[in-house]
């Protein structure tokens, strides 16, 4: 539900309407409701009121712009493992990444790592200068690192 913790999954029965809506949102989140409503077969007000109903549900978490990173001056990007000290919590690693502006998402993962995350930098000087913030969390033993040469798909989740 809107407000809950990061990390807890809503599940809501989607109906094809629901998805085609979702899709079209994801296509073009300023269409109108009358626009999604043309492709759907429903009223504007009929849209509306699905849309808010995925919004009040948590199928819908919210409506952003998409930024193309370089026009903020962010030209690399990295991901980089963390390896923790001990039995370190999730909600540990999170607050600590979360005050870093260039840490884009953090995760917890399988394998020998604790977490991994993707950073967005200005150049590979920053990038370093990042990765040593980071490596200086009292509970960061290690870090590895691998900086990304090409993006090969940057898509949104499938709908379907």
């Amino acid at each position: 539900m809107p407000g809950s913790a990061p990390g807890i999954q809503v599940h809501v029965k989607l109906d094809e309407l629901d998805r085609t809506i979702i899709r079209a949102l994801v296509e073009d989140a300023r269409s109108t409701y009358a626009e999604i409503g043309a492709q759907v077969g429903l009223s504007a007000p009929a849209v509306k009121r699905r849309v808010d109903r995925l919004v009040a549900t948590g199928a819908i978490t919210g409506f952003s712009a998409r930024i193309e990173p370089s026009a903020l001056g962010w030209t690399t990007e990295a991901y980089v493992e963390l390896f923790c000290r001990g039995k370190t919590s999730p909600a540990e690693i999170g607050a600590a990444v979360a005050v870093h502006p260039e840490v884009i998402s953090a995760c917890t993962v399988t394998g020998e790592a604790d977490a991994l995350l993707h950073i967005r930098a200005t150049d590979v000087r920053d990038v370093e200068r990042i990765i040593e913030r980071l490596a200086a969390e009292p509970f960061v033993v290690r870090t590895k690192s691998a900086i990304v040469l090409s993006r090969l798909v940057n898509g949104s989740p499938q709908t379907g």
